[in-house]
């Protein structure tokens, strides 16, 4: 089991440092909504590409409530939930299969 050990933890450490980069793009997309930038700006461009998939997605399940739209706080929630929660449980399971 040491052998599938390290390639796991590998896999967790990655897999938050991806969320943690997602959850501030998420955060940035919030504070640009209040500024209200030019849509056709790279930077908003290459934003939305990265988070309207997802926002579309969760959408879904969650309505506005009047004229505030609480999609990102959802997916913020989710992210904390998943390296809070989730990703620990795995990480303790690696460490066991390395033998720390």
């Amino acid at each position: 089991m040491y052998i599938l050990g390290y390639p796991l933890l590998s896999i967790v450490n990655i897999l938050d440092s991806l969320l943690f980069l997602y959850s501030i793009l998420v955060f940035v997309v919030c504070v640009l909504s209040f500024v209200n930038p030019d849509p056709s700006t790279p930077l908003v461009r290459i934003l939305n590409q990265l988070t309207q998939p997802v926002f579309a997605k969760v959408r879904k399940y969650i309505p506005n409530i009047g004229m505030f739209d609480l999609t990102p706080v959802a997916v913020l929630v989710a992210i904390m939930f998943v390296r809070g929660g989730i990703l620990p449980i795995f990480t303790q399971f690696a460490n066991s299969m390395i033998g720390q």
